[in-house]
């Protein structure tokens, strides 16, 4: 099943989410590779793609795990949490309808 991850910034973490950031990839890297990531961004703190220094306000992850518990788990171990760059995660089931 689906599982959305919606994971809010701490204020005046660009800096942190910068450093941080190869070893978050990689996490969403492993997700891609074996076929259960559906899709994952940051969400840009003004409305622009190239947010510059306004920097973010958390991001969203829609993954397949094999429980809630599981995409529990997996997003209580982010670098992002774990840096203090997010400063909560909240994850609940998704049902994908389109496309």
């Amino acid at each position: 099943m689906f599982y959305m991850i919606y994971s809010e910034d701490a204020a005046n973490s660009l800096e942190n989410r910068l450093a941080t950031r190869p070893a978050h990839l990689a996490r969403l890297q492993a997700l891609n590779e074996e076929g259960r990531l559906l899709i994952a961004g940051p969400l840009p703190a003004i409305d622009s793609n190239e947010p510059g220094g306004a920097g973010f306000t958390g991001s969203l992850v829609v993954a397949e795990f094999t429980s809630l518990a599981a995409a529990q788990s997996w997003a209580d171990s982010d670098p992002y949490l774990t840096a203090g760059v997010y400063v909560k995660s909240t994850v609940k089931p998704f049902k994908r309808v389109l496309p």
